[in-house]
């Protein structure tokens, strides 16, 4: 009777191994430590914009509708839990992506404002904190990119044979992936125009 119960075991074992139920379970840890980065990046922006803030205050007094509007965002990324359940809710996905869009919409708007203060432009709390916010950009596009294929090939092997039937028996889904909102504002080719800005009035 134990040598069919080890025997039953082994079967089971080699079964699963060649159904790709390992490779669900290690892309699917993948996503979750790749998603971690994600958020530790975003973090890490949402954590400069109240220096950020600040620091272009003392010069633009008049920009509070700029000002509260990157506020508001940031509050607002920061209401929204980004756990590794979010992974398995398309819905709260969209709602965390949307925020995180919403702050860099505020961001760039806060940009263009600046331009108008050259005196903030040579500031050097300012300029170090362009500098990593900058650099934080660029390290949210790369966790983001990888990301964006451990998700591809995540969502692979689930839909492929017979991988496919192992991951309905156990219940795993698409998860969701990051998307483009603007598609059609950023396939148009932006406009330079080296016309310098007025200055601000007094």
């Amino acid at each position: 009777m134990r040598k069919i119960l080890t025997v039953l075991v082994a079967l089971a074992s080699l079964s699963l191994t060649n159904c790709g139920y390992n490779a669900i379970q290690s892309e699917d840890e993948q996503i979750k430590a790749n998603w971690s980065e994600v958020v530790n990046q975003y973090q890490r922006r949402a954590d400069l914009v109240p220096n950020l803030v600040n620091s272009v205050k003392g010069f633009a007094q008049q920009e509070k509708d700029v000002l509260l509007g990157v506020t508001n965002a940031r509050a607002k990324v920061g209401s929204i839990q980004a756990t590794p359940e979010v992974l398995n809710d398309p819905a709260a996905f969209q709602k965390f992506q949307a925020a995180q869009g919403e702050l860099s919409s505020a961001l760039s708007r806060l940009l263009v404002v600046t331009e108008n203060y050259p005196q903030l432009k040579s500031d050097a709390l300012f300029k170090d904190l362009m500098s990593q916010l900058e650099g934080t950009e660029n390290r949210i596009t790369v966790a983001r990119n990888r990301y964006i294929k451990a998700v591809q090939d995540y969502n692979v092997t689930i839909r492929s044979f017979p991988s496919n039937l192992t991951a309905m028996m156990f219940g795993y889904k698409e998860k969701p992936n990051f998307s483009v909102e603007n598609e059609k504002a950023i396939s148009t080719a932006p406009k330079v125009d080296f016309n310098p800005a007025p200055a601000p009035s007094k």
